[in-house]
């Protein structure tokens, strides 16, 4: 009986992984070519860990995040701060080196506001730049995936959806629903079949905070993204699976759920965020990177990471949050000291050893990605000074594998 159930169950992830491709719009394989791409993140929504300069050259402290920039600084001095990192942060020279180094596709996260700020104390104006890499990105062979990461009243309370609460307060009042009017605005515009070249897929949401939110409104939002995009073609859809095992969105969004096709579950695996995790040893993460695998797998819809880091310690500055401290040193409310922070972030400062267990961690993510899910992006093309996140020091030092296939030590993971 249990044989009989895995193959029903195999059948059936064959008929919903290989039914999407008979009407797949867009130029790209899902379902059998694997994603290997990069996160554009830090440009279309600030991220003060990414660029801290920009933050740490205002002068003040009471700016945080995209949302306190506009609050604080007024319209006309945030717009020529934002403006200033628009034009600079990510250009044609950044993504054709992401090109050479043999990446496919990069996610491009946007916020809401850059559509319609609803009375929020955002600037408008990052629109238009997303056209700008959808240009750099056809001429250069490049395929896009463009991820809504901020939602109106902050779907997880990080500072990465542009707005820092301690308690996410998207679907309360018209949030959903203005969420949803951007979505239209942004489906409307880029799943038009003269886009199906270059863009393959539109993530209606980054990171909703299921256990702090209603999951039931979460999956009716997303059902109604889902129904805006085939309105328009049959571009695939994305849905980040709210920190919850990909598996448990099973049956849902799927041909057996009212035909619904081309759909595609985004998953983040990072090894930072508590005090057990930074706290283990090189060999514990690439353990926990085989041990994890599993976790990730069995999902009826295209799976892949759409977030995942080298860093083994959230030693990057302003990670946790501006003027918050880090929990590997110690610093960060709640942790205990594990290691000095004073030279993860400069990687001419790491020793040997440091960058072959580094690479070792990358490796270890990228087979299991691979095998297990449809493939990754990581995080983040670049920083100002975080290394431990930058695939292009990374690049540059011998760290991340070039070719990406790459691989300077043996099968880490005996399990798969």
């Amino acid at each position: 009986m249990i044989v009989q159930r895995v193959i029903s169950a195999a059948l059936l992830l064959g008929t919903a992984l290989a039914a999407p491709t008979e009407k797949r719009g867009v130029a790209f394989n899902w379902g059998s070519e694997k994603l290997k791409g990069v996160n554009i993140g830090g440009w279309l929504v600030l991220e003060p860990w990414i660029t801290p300069s920009v933050f740490d050259n205002l002068g003040r402290t009471d700016v945080v995040d995209e949302y306190t920039l506009g609050q604080k600084l007024g319209y006309n001095a945030a717009l020529s701060v934002l403006r200033k990192h628009w034009d600079s942060w990510a250009t044609w020279q950044d993504f054709n080196k992401i090109k050479q180094a043999g990446f496919n596709v990069v996610r491009i996260p946007i916020g809401y506001w850059a559509y319609d700020t609803f009375g929020a104390p955002y600037v408008q104006g990052a629109a238009p730049y997303i056209d700008a890499a959808i240009d750099w990105s056809r001429g250069l062979g490049l395929k896009v995936i463009i991820d809504l990461h901020g939602a109106p009243g902050s779907q997880n309370g990080y500072d990465n959806s542009g707005q820092k609460l301690d308690n996410p307060t998207w679907t309360s009042g018209d949030t959903v629903k203005q969420t949803l009017s951007v979505l239209k605005r942004i489906s409307d515009k880029y799943a038009q079949t003269q886009y199906h070249d270059v863009v393959i897929g539109i993530q209606l949401l980054n990171e909703p905070l299921t256990a702090k939110l209603n999951e039931g409104t979460v999956r009716q939002f997303y059902r109604d993204g889902f129904g805006q995009v085939r309105t328009v073609s049959d571009t695939p859809v994305i849905l980040h699976d709210g920190f919850k095992p990909p598996n448990t969105w099973n049956a849902f969004l799927t041909p057996s759920d009212n035909n619904a096709q081309n759909v595609a579950i985004d998953h983040h695996e990072y090894q930072v965020f508590s005090p057990d995790a930074v706290a283990m040893q090189p060999w514990q993460h690439r353990q926990a990177v085989c041990n994890n695998a599993e976790s990730y797998n069995g999902a009826d819809k295209w799976t892949f990471v759409g977030e995942w880091t080298g860093a083994m310690t959230d030693c990057a500055r302003y990670l946790n949050g501006r003027g918050v401290g880090a929990r590997y040193d110690g610093t960060y409310p709640g942790s205990h000291y594990v290691g000095n922070c004073g030279w993860q972030n400069d990687i001419s400062q790491w020793p040997q050893w440091y960058k072959d267990d580094t690479r070792g961690y990358i490796e270890a993510q990228m087979v299991a990605f691979e095998k297990k899910t449809q493939g990754w992006f990581f995080w983040n093309f670049k920083t100002e000074g975080a290394a431990e996140w930058d695939a292009f020091r990374l690049i540059d030092a011998g760290v991340f594998p070039q070719p990406l296939d790459n691989r300077k030590f043996g099968a880490i993971c005996t399990n798969f």
